[in-house]
């Protein structure tokens, strides 16, 4: 997956924003003000940092070691950092994505939930 790809992919959720409250080159994709992906775009191995469930982190990294790592500058426990170099197919990677926004959005009030189209 190309950064325009992760980028394109992260974007195309409801609601879904990019910021760069860190710096310029750190982007974070939000929903409703919550973090669900945050990359750098332009670094080279291209990594992200997404939301995970505990038990489904821990068996992730089990799988795909090297691959999928404790999430950097995060909670360990609930965030992978997920290297996408093309090593993990492209698929692997959206369902990464996709179930951090899954799992932030599901942390919303349910009026919230509701206007994302996601009770």
């Amino acid at each position: 997956m190309t950064p325009r790809a992760l980028r394109d992919f992260c974007l195309s959720f409801n609601a879904s924003v990019e910021d760069f409250p860190f710096n310029p080159e750190l982007s974070v994709f939000k929903v409703r003000g919550k973090l669900f992906a945050l990359t750098s775009l332009e670094a080279t191995p291209l990594t992200v940092n997404l939301k995970c469930d505990p038990e489904d982190a821990v068996r992730l990294r089990g799988e795909h070691p090297g691959l999928i790592v404790p999430g950097w500058h995060m909670n360990k426990r609930h965030w992978n950092t997920v290297t996408v170099d093309g090593a993990l197919p492209d698929r692997v990677v959206r369902e990464l994505v996709e179930d951090s926004y899954d799992l932030v959005v599901a942390g919303l009030p349910r009026a919230e939930r509701l206007r994302l189209d996601r009770p």
